[in-house]
């Protein structure tokens, strides 16, 4: 079996976010256990020229700010795919953050 290197790693954890939720850069780093939230954005970055879709506007800073957006083809379309997810965004930050925050030992608590 082929390890996965850090940024395989970081969109695997991206792509089992929700629809309709959101993580936090620190958040999938602790999970990992590898690096810090900043090298999780510096990944999800790196996303958009990837063949995979990862969803990396449901990934936030820790305030709920969408603080990728300016990685985006346009400046508005990260608030857009989150808003067309049932996400309300006001001034470029998630309203009620901790009703849709994702964390992903929760879905292994599950089962």
């Amino acid at each position: 079996m082929e390890k996965k290197n850090y940024h395989e790693q970081v969109y695997e954890v991206t792509q089992m976010i929700p629809e309709g939720r959101v993580s936090t850069y620190g958040i999938i780093a602790d999970y990992l256990a590898l690096g810090s939230a900043r090298m999780v954005g510096w990944a999800l970055n790196k996303s958009f020229s990837s063949e995979n879709q990862i969803p990396a506007h449901r990934v936030v800073n820790r305030k709920g700010e969408l603080s990728g957006r300016v990685h985006f083809s346009t400046p508005t379309l990260m608030q857009e795919l989150l808003e067309a997810e049932g996400i309300t965004i006001v001034n470029d930050k998630i309203v009620g953050l901790e009703s849709v925050l994702w964390k992903p030992w929760e879905d292994e608590e599950e089962d």
